[in-house]
């Protein structure tokens, strides 16, 4: 399999190089970016050849959503070795969520972690370095779904469930886990789509679809949502929530992140000319994540 090397170079305020290096990961990953690593004037990022977006990465840098910051980049062959098997071999640590109630381990490097006897427990293939548990948003959404009918064990359930870029299902695998009756996530790359079904079925989850698409995807799923799940960047949210309101219940819960502090006022002013109201917001680092209800 080839793949492309593309050398970010990051110009941006003191202070923000990482959150720069956050936003950019999440930006590439839309044209089909699998991994990156730090370097110290931006990072470097890992691609299939066939599978590179150009035309799409270059649309997210002109519009990049952090102040006076610049992205220049440079792509070249990569070295001949097997990127998916680098980050597979390397893993993650486990990731406890909310004092044990749910950790998210490496499927492939499980064995020999001590483990809370109580918590519910959900394996992810790290394929590729992407939605593995390890970012702030997707912990803080899981969170949020822990919590959100009190204490419950099952605070999810019979609820039917969208998760809106499903990457590699771990939002709906929670979901699931959580009690709810039924979940359909949908993503732009087919890698995602079929990694989601993997990694449902690795969890012995059954209720766990994934599509092929954009948000116009969700025109064609029948039925009202309960709850709705989205882990994207500010823009992409400002142009498909309305697809998103459209398939939810009266009463149904919206929980969006992968954003900033200053991007809250326009999601909160387009939710609003949607009938939806801000129920909760919460921070970890520099990320957000908030959470709407249908009027």
């Amino acid at each position: 399999m080839e793949y492309l090397e593309a050398e970010f170079t990051i110009t941006c305020p003191d202070g923000l190089l990482q959150t720069a290096r956050d936003l950019l990961a999440d930006a590439a990953a839309t044209s089909g970016f699998e991994s990156f690593e730090d370097t110290d004037n931006g990072m470097r990022g890992y691609v299939q050849t066939a599978l590179f977006d150009e035309e799409k990465l270059k649309s997210q840098l002109v519009d990049f959503p952090l102040q006076d910051t610049n992205v220049a980049y440079t792509v070249k062959q990569a070295e001949d070795k097997d990127w998916n098997q680098t980050w597979e071999d390397n893993g993650f640590d486990p990731i406890d969520i909310d004092n044990g109630r749910l950790v998210v381990v490496d499927a492939n490097h499980c064995d020999g972690h001590s483990l809370p006897e109580t918590a519910k427990v959900i394996k992810i293939d790290a394929k590729l370095a992407f939605g593995t548990g390890t970012h702030e948003t997707t912990q803080m959404i899981i969170s949020t779904l822990l919590n959100l009918d009190g204490s419950a064990a099952l605070p999810l359930k019979g609820l039917r469930v969208l998760d809106c870029g499903c990457g590699t299902g771990i939002l709906g695998i929670a979901a699931s886990m959580l009690g709810a009756s039924e979940v359909t996530g949908y993503d732009i790359d087919e890698w995602s789509v079929k990694n989601t079904l993997h990694n449902a079925r690795l969890n012995h989850v059954a209720n766990v679809n994934a599509l092929l698409g954009d948000a116009s995807v969700i025109a064609t799923i029948d039925g009202l949502f309960d709850l709705v799940l989205a882990n994207i960047n500010r823009n992409i949210l400002l142009n498909d929530m309305a697809a998103m309101r459209s398939k939810m219940a009266h009463g149904a819960v919206l929980i969006l992140s992968g954003f900033y502090e200053d991007d809250i006022p326009l999601l909160v002013e387009k939710a609003k000319g949607l009938d939806l109201s801000l129920t909760q917001k919460k921070g970890k680092g520099n990320w957000r994540c908030l959470v709407f209800k249908a009027l």
